[in-house]
């Protein structure tokens, strides 16, 4: 589910495809479900710990047209950045800052002291920042160049109000190719699941560098779309072959496997004064501007449909005054799902405009007597890509299959994170990283 050049051309054009969901948000003048802003803890992962937090990229700053589509991912001494941008409701800007946290394999912060991975000091005043110009939902927006480091590894980015409290944070990672790594598409070995999952068979080659027990010392993290929420971790490898200095994962029970699932749903809320993919009404008179989504159905008993889709991400923009930074409005966009009985546990519409997170906000309503989940969510125009995915037991990632069923066939993107702690050390680096596509249009 990638998204390939003559997508750019179909955002474009400006046909009406009927395609949607339901979400529940706040528009201003109502109240912000608290859940999940409540605690403002810094949590080493994706999070926005603010409901005037919007719209957050984290990308690499490649100067391409899709640039926002490249995930937060880069060499050691690279000279493209990492770039961070988000917008703060309001008509007030605040006094941002930005430090930068180095943490372990697992996520925790590590014991190192911010000279060991940093040549300047760490705190990083924002000082790019615009305010939103024509539009009826006031906001400013900020930009921020992430600062290079010295060592590979993973890397959290994270935002201050003046206060000290975090207002965003993202995960960065920096690698560097000291190990070959061979990531490629497998042949699942099973009944009915060889069309339903998708396998990604791959083996780590250390010929180059001294590894002190690779078997036990060497951890690995497979991912579907470049998203945390369903990674694989924990994963050991079934073969050591000493005399050829190379670690092989070869397994039988789809430890290696995600489910396919669908290319993502989308819509288009780029302009204002007609409606796009997938909307069914545009209301411009409203405050702010209304639009409701074409109602959507299950797809879980459905044959596979091809298009081209953005792999769950979204892109801003405006039509009619072009820069989605600062021109792009936000829009009450409201969300429908038909379904003849209520799922087997709440429903939200998910994908990157949620963080890959069940929040709150995105939470759906079910209507027994209209046979119709619904909710709304205040979002920036745009290009969106989304699913609806049932809430699992806690721990375990949501359940996208139920409304939204699984194909082998499905264009997805995957990659590969070797870690691995020189003896010694303090530091987990990050040794060695492939991406591959899945089903490739290309």
């Amino acid at each position: 589910m990638r998204l390939l050049p003559a997508l750019s051309c179909l955002l474009l054009a400006a046909a009406c495809v009927p395609l949607g969901t339901p979400i529940t948000s706040t528009a201003p003048g109502t109240q912000q479900p608290p859940e999940y802003y409540a605690d403002k803890t810094l949590r080493y992962q994706d999070y926005t710990y603010s409901p005037d937090v919007r719209s957050v990229q984290c990308y690499v700053g490649t100067g391409q047209p899709n640039e926002v589509f490249q995930p937060p991912v880069v060499p050691l001494g690279q000279s493209q950045s990492i770039m961070l941008e988000f917008d703060v409701l309001g008509e007030q800007s605040q006094r941002l800052t930005a430090k930068i946290i180095h943490c372990d394999a697992d996520w925790q912060p590590s014991v190192l002291t911010d000279m060991q991975f940093l040549s300047e000091i760490n705190e990083f005043l924002i000082t790019d920042y615009r305010v939103g110009t024509g539009t009826k939902v006031p906001y400013f927006h900020y930009r921020l160049r992430a600062p290079g480091v010295r060592l590979s590894g993973n890397y959290l980015l994270v935002v201050q109000n003046p206060g000290g409290a975090p207002v965003v944070s993202r995960r960065l990672l920096v690698y560097e190719n000291q190990v070959q790594v061979g990531l490629k598409p497998g042949i699942v070995v099973g009944g009915q699941e060889r069309y339903t999952l998708q396998q990604l068979d791959f083996a780590i080659g250390y010929a180059g560098v001294d590894l002190v027990n690779p078997a036990a010392e060497v951890k690995v993290v497979l991912r579907q779309n470049f998203r945390w929420d369903n990674a694989k971790y924990n994963l050991r490898p079934t073969f050591v072959r000493d005399a050829e200095r190379r670690l092989e994962y070869q397994y039988f029970g789809f430890e290696n496997a995600f489910p396919g699932l669908s290319e993502y749903r989308y819509f288009d809320t780029r302009s204002v004064q007609s409606v796009g993919l997938g909307v069914l009404h545009l209301d411009p008179r409203a405050n702010p501007t209304a639009v409701e989504l074409q109602p959507e159905t299950s797809r879980q008993k459905l044959a596979y449909n091809q298009y081209q889709d953005a792999n769950g991400q979204r892109v801003f923009e405006s039509r009619e005054y072009g820069n989605g930074a600062t021109n792009a409005d936000y829009f009450d966009v409201t969300f429908q799902l038909k379904a003849d009985q209520p799922a087997p546990g709440p429903v939200y519409a998910f994908g990157a405009m949620t963080d890959w997170q069940l929040k709150d906000e995105f939470r759906l309503t079910y209507d027994e007597a209209k046979q119709l989940y619904s909710g709304h969510a205040l979002l920036k125009q745009g290009y969106y890509n989304y699913d609806f995915a049932v809430a699992a037991a806690r721990g375990t990632a949501p359940n996208e299959v139920y409304f939204e069923g699984t194909h082998q066939e499905t264009e997805n993107q995957y990659d590969l994170l070797v870690y691995y702690r020189p003896p010694g050390t303090r530091a987990d680096l990050l040794i060695g990283y492939q991406t591959v596509a899945m089903n490739s249009r290309q």
